[in-house]
This record gives C-alpha cells, structure tokens and sequence, in this order.
C-alpha cells in the first residue's frame, strides 16, 4: 500500500487556517467543559483513529478520569455524565451523523433545555471542527499515535 498525502505538508496555509479555527475555540466555556467528550464521541463514530487516540491522551492530560473516557461510547447508559454533557453528547451525535430530515426537535429541544443558544452555537462549531478534522485523517490513514511527540501526548502514559 502506497503512503498517502499528508495535508498539512501539501496544503500548510489551509492546514493552518484550519487549525487556526480549531485553536479559536479553546478558552470558550462550553468547549473547556465538554470539548473533549464530544472530540472523543465524534471519532469514535467517524472511525478515525488518530483523532481518538489524540483526544483520550488529551483528556487524559487535562484530569479526565479514566472510567469516563472508556464510557464515552456508552454514555446514555452510564451513569458518571452529567445532563449538561448528556445534551453536549446527544448534540455531537446528532451534527455528527446528520439524519435525513435533519437534526429532529426533541433533540433540539433536549439539548435547549440545558445549554444556552450561544453555548450550542460554540459547541456546534467544535463539532464542525473535529467532523472535518475526522475526516481528514480517515482520507488519509492519519496514524494513531504519530504526533504524541509533537504534541506532548507521550506525557500522557498511554503509550
């Protein structure tokens, strides 16, 4: 099998800018608060690898306990998130999978009842943001573990 492109070398204004946006979100409330759940819950339905690796390590950095990260899959049926990251999930899944008619109502309307407009507004966009990301790292078999070192998840323990 043939190495495919690595994007941030062929495209690194794109790369960038992308980065750029995804970095734009980081002291935002509602992003410190469920950021990680809903990069973790994203990849994990995207089936990208890299990006699942990166943010469990991530997570892991910034005080995560570890039952957690390993419920992410799970988390309607566990019982260690709270309602606010129920809806913060819930939302990512629905942005995340777009169903045929749209995201339903009572999504919505569950996710309204315990985030404020501008809280789903910036959760939207990192869901936007880690979709993209997700997918070009699936295009281009982006390998888990490849930027621990660039990144400091080495420090992670998760090796």
């Amino acid at each position: 099998m043939s190495q495919r492109v690595n994007y941030f070398n062929v495209s690194p204004e794109l790369s960038k800018k992308y980065l750029d946006f995804s970095m734009a979100m980081k002291n935002v409330p509602i992003i410190k608060e469920v950021g990680h759940l809903v990069d973790i819950r994203a990849s994990q339905i995207n089936g990208c690898g890299f990006c699942l690796d990166m943010h469990v390590k991530e997570s892991k950095l910034h005080g995560e306990r570890e039952l957690r990260l390993h419920h992410v899959a799970i988390w309607r049926e566990s019982t260690l998130f709270s309602a606010r990251e129920r809806a913060a999930l819930a939302w990512t899944e629905a942005l995340t999978t777009l169903p045929a008619h749209g995201v339903p109502n009572e999504i919505y309307e569950a996710v309204r009842a315990e985030l404020s407009e501008s809280e789903i507004s910036d959760l939207s966009f990192r869901i936007v943001g880690i979709n993209g990301w997700n997918r070009l790292n699936v295009a281009f078999r982006t390998v888990p573990g490849s930027a621990d070192v660039a990144y400091g998840l080495d420090k992670a323990g998760l090796n």
